[in-house]
């Protein structure tokens, strides 16, 4: 039976051996605009993995269009650098795209040395806090013209093809929307003018590389802006983009930075943003390429071979994976490690000025530094520990060349894991923790679970070197009536151990704390199964089947000694679980200390003033501790020894996976 996804498919000239398309993402791997070895060696590697095309980017065409840890494309001295980056993605077969764009608004002035960010309109970003500078006639001209060159020298280093991004809250979009365009020019106003700037930029492009070379354009499907732009205009600027523009494929996006739907986190279903490119594809006769959240191989052929799109973006799945191509057209689809949308390590670290890594893999960014050896005669090493570090360590120590033992008490690897999955729009936690055993099954890995390990197991396996990735367990606080019978730990709560009254006090307003509030209060709540059935036999009015989703039956609060909750959750995920936290009528208490749990509740202290608060449960998630009983005799061994995840340090699971894969490669 035919493959939908591994049908070639021409964009103008160039001829994509399959349907998979790595969309362009800020790494924050370039050096002073220049291309570094470090990105030609990430992108050698997804290159090698099999994908169709491969976009990078975004790149500049001015210089007050990025920051100098963006792509360089506004000057010739930039040529040399991207000659060796489409080199490094096209030995393999690839197609090789850059991405220009111009951030408009969304630009810091510190980022291009205190000058003032320009924009359609001086109207401020959420983003920034900063009032850009209105553009002029002849300003606008001169971005068009530079957009124009910087194809140019694309094209002259050997990359395939162009995109232009037209989309996200960038200066495209700001000219397309009515809420950030204010002018009255002819750049201004009507649809017409405010589509005139992204048209100009396209078509001067066009004249500019020939009518053989491809111009994609990445465009919303819609902005999820209020006020801004929906489907429908945005299918009129598509129109437009290919009758007037003459642009050879389109690439769907999904939302601005500012949006308040999320659109790129583990909360977002996959493949959930397909009907914004089937939208397209029905008003245009090019490829349309859909996008967003689409990281497994059913969601990519299903969303293909319904005709819901002609490629699909797989971009932070091929960070988790470079292979994943390679593994769907071999059949060892069981093999691929999916992207969970965590963001720890690619969003989370823009935010920090930081280059994009990987939880999932934590070889990604590290393709040149991180390069692990075989060894000629391996060592035993015994993992104790199958949670995220223990199964990175022994993956990566096997894949040295050593022989690897790993020990679970539980009967499944994954441990932490799976507790992170259970609040609602966290699945893929577990999902991460099922293919890391994979890895390790189809690895030479000796697993034994069930297995507690003491001194006398360590003596008898004679080991070389231990690893000790024991994990945590939650801490007690040292409240009075901490071991009432209505207290529970919210671990316990979200392995459903327990049951828990209507009525519930978390203390504690830290990740696990937010996570145990968001898995209590979906209780009582219709399923998406239950919605769909209900809506389309109009067996309910709409506003009341909105209430059944986000009204349970338990009635939560949060109490936390902090001034804000949550402070240790992801800046990319953070935003969108305090929205849903004040969406499904979580009550949160900050600063507010407790000091009793009673039995008809707990007392606590306001700004100085005690007052008891009614509860029938209690959940206690104060944090975790590291869990390592067995350091000191590992220590009286002499046996050589890593200890690492929370069994060294309390983190997120990206230190933990990283910590393991480091000690494991370094054995």
């Amino acid at each position: 039976m035919r493959d939908p996804v591994f049908e070639p498919i021409k964009i103008n000239r160039f001829e994509s051996s399959n349907r998979i398309y790595m969309p362009a993402m800020h790494m924050g791997m370039a050096d002073n605009y220049k291309v570094t070895d470090t990105l030609i060696e990430f992108y050698r590697e997804r290159g090698k993995g099999g994908a169709g095309m491969i976009c990078v980017g975004y790149a500049t065409p001015d210089d007050m269009s990025g920051s100098a840890l963006n792509i360089g494309a506004h000057s010739d001295e930039f040529i040399p650098g991207l000659k060796k980056l489409a080199s490094a993605i096209k030995e393999n077969g690839t197609g090789a795209v850059v991405q220009l764009n111009h951030s408009g608004r969304y630009n810091y002035s510190f980022f291009i040395g205190g000058r003032q960010p320009v924009a359609p309109s001086p109207v401020a970003s959420r983003l920034t806090r900063e009032v850009p500078k209105e553009l002029t006639i002849d300003e606008i001209q001169q971005i068009v013209e530079s957009f124009s060159q910087a194809a140019v020298r694309i094209r002259t280093a050997g990359f395939d093809a162009v995109e232009i991004l037209a989309g996200t809250g960038y200066l495209i979009s700001e000219f397309l929307s009515p809420l950030t365009n204010q002018r009255q020019d002819d750049y201004g106003g009507s649809l017409e003018n405010r589509m005139r700037f992204g048209i100009e930029v396209v078509q001067s492009i066009r004249k500019s590389t020939g009518r053989d070379f491809p111009v994609i354009v990445r465009m919303n499907g819609n902005d999820f802006m209020q006020g801004g732009q929906g489907r429908e205009e945005l299918k009129i600027f598509a129109k437009s983009l290919v009758k007037n523009a003459s642009v050879d494929a389109l690439c769907i996006n999904v939302g601005w930075h500012e949006a308040r739907v999320p659109q790129i986190v583990t909360a977002v279903p996959r493949g959930a943003f397909s009907y914004l490119a089937r939208g397209i594809k029905d008003v245009v006769e090019v490829p349309v390429i859909a996008s967003h959240r689409i990281n497994d191989s059913k969601t990519a052929r299903e969303m293909i071979g319904d005709g819901m799109c002609d490629m699909v973006a797989i971009g932070r799945g091929l960070i988790a994976d470079p292979y994943l191509p390679e593994k769907m057209r071999t059949g060892r689809e069981k093999e691929i490690m999916h992207c969970i949308a965590c963001a720890q390590g690619c969003f989370d670290n823009l935010f920090k000025l930081k280059p994009v890594a990987c939880m999932c893999n934590p070889k990604a960014g590290f393709e040149k530094t991180k390069i692990i050896e075989k060894i000629a005669t391996g060592k035993k090493v015994m993992v104790i520990g199958g949670g995220p570090a223990g199964m990175s360590a022994a993956l990566s120590a096997a894949e040295k060349g050593h022989h690897v033992t790993l020990f679970e008490k539980k009967q499944i690897l994954g441990g932490q894991l799976y507790l992170a999955s259970s609040p609602p729009g966290r699945e893929e936690f577990a999902e991460f923790a099922r293919n890391l055993s994979v890895q390790v099954s189809v690895s030479n890995i000796d697993v034994k679970t069930g297995i507690d390990v003491d001194g006398n197991l360590i003596k008898a396996e004679k080991p070389d070197h231990i690893i000790l990735a024991t994990g945590a367990v939650p801490i007690e606080p040292p409240i009075k009536g901490h071991d009432l019978p209505h207290v529970v730990q919210a671990w316990d709560v979200l392995e459903e151990k327990v049951f828990t009254g209507r009525r519930i006090i978390i203390i504690g307003g830290g990740a696990v704390g937010v996570e145990t509030a968001l898995f209590l209060a979906e209780k009582g709540t219709i399923t998406g199964e239950t919605l769909k059935f209900l809506m389309v036999n109009n067996a309910e009015p709409l506003v009341d089947l909105y209430d059944l989703c986000l009204k349970g039956t338990k009635k939560v609060m949060i109490v936390e000694m902090l001034d804000t909750v949550g402070k240790d959750i992801g800046k990319s995920t953070r935003w969108g679980m305090m929205q849903d936290l004040s969406r499904v009528g979580v009550e949160i208490n900050t600063q507010t200390k407790a000091l009793e749990i009673t039995e008809q509740g707990i007392k606590v202290d306001i700004n100085g003033e005690v007052k008891e608060i009614p509860a029938d449960t209690v959940v206690l998630a104060a944090g975790s501790k590291s869990y390592n009983p067995l350091q000191k005799i590992v220590e009286n061994s002499g046996i050589t020894y890593d200890v690492v995840g929370d069994a060294k340090q309390v983190a997120l699971a990206f230190d933990a996976v990283h910590q393991g894969f480091d000690a494991g490669r370094s054995i």
